[in-house]
């Protein structure tokens, strides 16, 4: 199939819907884009028509994005570009929707803070040391790897 993708820079404009579906949680927002030209003669930026679309973020982004994103934040998303048409009470009206890949804070902007989310707990082997799917052992996730030391740079200090 080939999608149409788009980039694109703006704010988001209402709160973000998140639920839980049957194939798992999707969230919803409005996102505006305003377009801004450069007017010589007042010799300073205007903005042109701003443009709204639907977001439409599944699974993990959807959660994530419920847990990061406020009304007014200035956003990047990265998305499939999806039109419809439909017919409302005689008008026929064109929608414009987003099915986000990846969205972020525009750091342009601002600053962020990233915060890797918790991953799913995967069920442990039921005898033997926790390692790697070659099978090497790593050791035990709360203490480190085998002989690696928690001193260092990153650490403290080694020696002691």
């Amino acid at each position: 199939m080939n999608d149409t993708t788009v980039t694109l820079v703006g704010n988001v404009a209402t709160g973000v819907d998140y639920r839980e579906t049957g194939t798992g949680g999707v969230a919803r927002f409005r996102f505006a884009v305003t377009a801004r030209r450069w007017d010589r003669e007042r010799g300073l930026w205007a903005d042109g028509h701003t443009s709204f679309y639907t977001v439409w973020a599944w699974r993990q982004l959807g959660a994530n994005l419920a847990a990061s994103v406020a009304v007014g934040e200035p956003l990047v998303v990265h998305d499939r570009l999806k039109v419809r048409e439909e017919e409302r009470e005689g008008q026929r009206r064109t929608s414009v929707d987003i099915d986000a890949l990846a969205v972020g804070h525009d750091l342009t902007r601002g600053t962020s803070a990233f915060r890797r989310a918790p991953r799913a707990a995967t069920p442990k082997p039921a005898d033997g040391p926790v390692g790697d799917p070659m099978g090497d052992p790593v050791g035990d996730p709360a203490i480190g790897p085998v002989g690696v030391s928690a001193g260092g740079p990153l650490g403290g200090p080694l020696g002691d």
